[in-house]
């Protein structure tokens, strides 16, 4: 894959121009406070994120495949969500009742003893 067949590929996803700048093929006209980059390098090719004026993550590739390789997947890719409060990540999060089985009824929702909006109420 080169820059060229990269820009095709980003578009065909529906990346937003304004998420990436490749210099010579998909210039960033006013760049944005953040971007990820492709562009050439002494040893090849370098793949990052522009942010707040400073360079971050950036990866040292050896050919340009490898490099728009990168970009591509840091575009496409979602990241995982966060766990879920009191889950340990890569453990399924415990069922709705299991979270808090202590806490009080609450007046005004649908299951709540006594509560005349429940079920059964006006």
């Amino acid at each position: 894959m080169d820059r060229r067949e990269l820009v095709r590929v980003l578009r065909e996803e529906r990346v937003p121009d304004a998420f990436y700048d490749i210099p010579g093929v998909r210039d960033i006209p006013s760049p944005s406070d953040a971007y990820f980059f492709l562009r050439p390098a002494p040893d090849g090719w370098a793949v990052g994120l522009r942010q707040r004026s400073g360079d971050q993550d950036v990866r040292a590739f050896s050919s340009e495949d490898e490099a728009c390789r990168e970009l591509l997947g840091r575009l496409t890719t979602l990241p995982s969500p966060p766990p879920e409060e009191g889950t340990v990540a890569g453990e399924p999060a415990p069922e709705p009742d299991a979270v808090r089985p202590d806490a009080p009824d609450v007046p005004g929702t649908p299951d709540a003893p006594g509560d005349p909006d429940g079920p059964g109420g006006p």
